[in-house]
């Protein structure tokens, strides 16, 4: 390894992992006049790029588009479709032309803020150098501050290893063909979104979870409307289960679980494991810099994002919080900041949390529950997406938005939101809560007619005991 891999020897900021926090993280900084460089063994734009967000979103859109052409026979617009296919190869190919245009803008992105793009793995020599090794060459870098943003990868449950037919939600979304048959270990979101998708392509879904409901990090009010979807969908879903063991075989695999009591078996094409993700801080050698890290990997950082070593700095999957690609990028930028010199730091009373299952589930903020926990004092306001003309005119009456406020001041401080377009209805709320918004400020705000954004005004004027189109 005599040859030096192509970056600078010094830097003002190092940043480890290329994805939404970290590439966000460097171009900010380097627009605040720093030196430049991230290293990441992958293409830019990270899992959430390349087999995360982008891609699922991608396939979910495609599942979405072929049940409406498979479904126009039932439903009550008059509209039919004939002898509707996939060609799933060339689904794939779209899906990758997405990824692909992406992939390049990032580059294009760093390299017009002059951030120097490294490939290779990084690994810490000390408490201000770092080994970036691409597999033929090796190079130590020294850098005034470093921005860890390794990301995370899927947890492999011992006893059902990655291969062939047990799958990680990486492999699920490269398949070259849509699986007759799919068992899904792990109801959470990545599980319900790619279980609901394969079963709109045909796929035969059973869903093991072992929560009492799927989706067991959400209030079940809003799980129980996308459960009633999914088995409309033709999934089975089988709660209080427990994994035990998986056998792969030619052609299929074999799961072992138990439920109420029994050991049970089911054959299927493939088996995905979806439950949860784990931090990529093991291969760092983050002892080298005294960087201190909790049992489960994640490292220990403070409202700035800086770490036990004061040069160096975490943000996203390798801190504690929720795998958000958008957290990352905003932790991204505040890390930067603060590296800057700036008085940046973390608020995170505002970050929405997204699930695109159909319906789609958004919320933000504190949730009733959570607010009376923290002993608030609370009124809610809620509207149902079947009063919403433009919900109807869209076929797609099921959910509801849900506002909670502080009772004595109208203060809105959270939302949960199930039904068509959530994740884009959240934003209206995200931005009050940001600003202090009250419910009155929202209800008296005009919104356009029709559209669904009404729900929320709606569900903002019933929680002031002023609802005009609800009882």
């Amino acid at each position: 390894m005599s040859e030096s891999v192509s970056c600078p020897d010094h830097v003002d900021v190092l940043v480890i992992g290329a994805g939404p926090g970290g590439y966000v993280a460097a171009i900010r900084a380097s627009q605040l006049g720093k030196s430049v460089a991230v290293v990441d063994e992958n293409e830019p734009g990270g899992v959430c790029l390349h087999s995360g967000c982008i891609p699922s979103k991608a396939l979910i859109s495609a599942a979405k588009t072929y049940e409406l052409f498979v479904n126009s026979k039932h439903n009550k617009m008059g509209i039919a479709a004939q002898s509707v296919s996939i060609d799933y190869a060339q689904v794939q190919q779209w899906k990758h032309g997405i990824i692909q245009k992406l992939k390049n803008g990032v580059e294009g992105l760093l390299s017009g803020n002059q951030v120097t793009y490294v490939k290779g793995r990084a690994q810490f020599k000390s408490g201000n150098e770092v080994r970036i090794d691409d597999g033929n060459r090796s190079k130590i870098v020294k850098f005034e501050h470093c921005i860890v943003a390794a990301g995370s990868r899927p947890v492999e449950l011992q006893g059902f290893a990655f291969g062939n037919r047990i799958v990680s939600s990486k492999e699920i979304l490269q398949l070259k063909e849509i699986p007759q048959s799919l068992a899904i270990i792990g109801a959470g979101y990545i599980g319900v979104e790619l279980g609901q998708t394969f079963a709109k392509f045909g796929t035969k879904v059973t869903l093991l979870e072992y929560a009492p409901h799927i989706l067991p990090t959400f209030e079940s009010e809003l799980a129980s409307i996308v459960e009633k979807k999914m088995k409309k969908n033709g999934m089975q879903i089988i709660t209080g289960a427990s994994a035990k063991a998986a056998y792969e075989a030619e052609g299929g695999v074999t799961l072992t679980y138990t439920h109420s009591g029994e050991e049970k078996k089911m054959d299927a094409d493939y088996l995905f494991v979806a439950v949860g993700r784990k931090p990529n801080t093991d291969p760092l050698s983050l002892e080298a810099a005294d960087v201190q890290v909790d049992q489960k990997g994640f490292i220990d950082v403070d409202r700035q994002g800086r770490t036990s070593n004061p040069r160096i700095f975490a943000i996203g999957d390798v801190v504690k919080g929720p795998a958000l690609a958008h957290k990352a990028s905003y932790e991204g930028k505040v890390a930067a900041e603060a590296i800057a010199g700036h008085p940046s730091a973390v608020d995170y009373k505002a970050i929405p949390s997204v699930i695109f299952s159909d319906p789609e589930i958004a919320t933000i903020g504190l949730s009733e529950k959570e607010a009376v926990e923290q002993n608030y004092k609370v009124k809610t306001g809620k509207f149902s997406y079947a009063a919403n003309g433009r919900a109807l005119s869209l076929h797609a009456g099921e959910g509801f938005v849900k506002v909670i406020a502080e009772a004595n001041t109208g203060f809105i401080i959270g939302a949960q939101i199930v039904g068509i377009e959530a994740a884009n209805l959240i934003a209206e709320i995200g931005l009050a809560i940001e600003m202090g918004s009250t419910l009155e400020d929202i209800a008296a705000t005009i919104h356009a007619h029709p559209s669904l954004g009404e729900i929320v005004m709606e569900a903002s004027e019933a929680g002031m005991g002023k609802g005009v189109h609800s009882l």
